[in-house]
């Protein structure tokens, strides 16, 4: 794997609200059509925003009722963009043999993309990723 962040997505309630703080913040936003997620450019990593039932069931591996907070989810993931989707599964394996609990495999994605996440030992997401929208990192 290497060194680097590539996005930090935070799972908020309300995209629309949280979009307008972000913009008025100055964050420059990629245009990017979707109600569920938005994207900022920054200095060498990028701030994604998706909302938080999607975010959470997709970094748990699985459906998570309305209000409910699942077991090792904080609302956030850290992303780790590669260029294909066989580098996803092989940072997935680099992980697991680094001691990472592999909380999804790799797979193809609504969004036209692939990925799978792993959590580090305290239990922090990684997602990682290939998407063929745009290319990060």
């Amino acid at each position: 794997m290497e060194p680097r962040i590539s996005l930090i997505t935070l799972g908020v309630a309300d995209v629309e609200r949280s979009t307008e703080f972000y913009r008025a913040l100055g964050l420059p936003m990629l245009d990017f059509d979707s109600d569920d997620a938005a994207f900022f450019t920054t200095e060498g990593t990028w701030l994604a925003l998706y909302r938080r039932d999607l975010l959470a069931e997709e970094a748990t591996a699985g459906t998570v009722e309305p209000g409910a907070e699942p077991r090792g989810y904080g609302g956030f993931t850290l992303a780790h963009n590669v260029k294909s989707k066989e580098s996803v599964d092989a940072v997935l394996d680099e992980a697991a043999d680094a001691g990472a609990e592999i909380v999804q495999e790799g797979i193809d994605r609504d969004w036209g993309g692939y990925s799978g996440y792993f959590s580090d030992p305290d239990g922090h997401r990684w997602e990682v990723a290939w998407n063929p929208h745009f290319e990060i990192g």
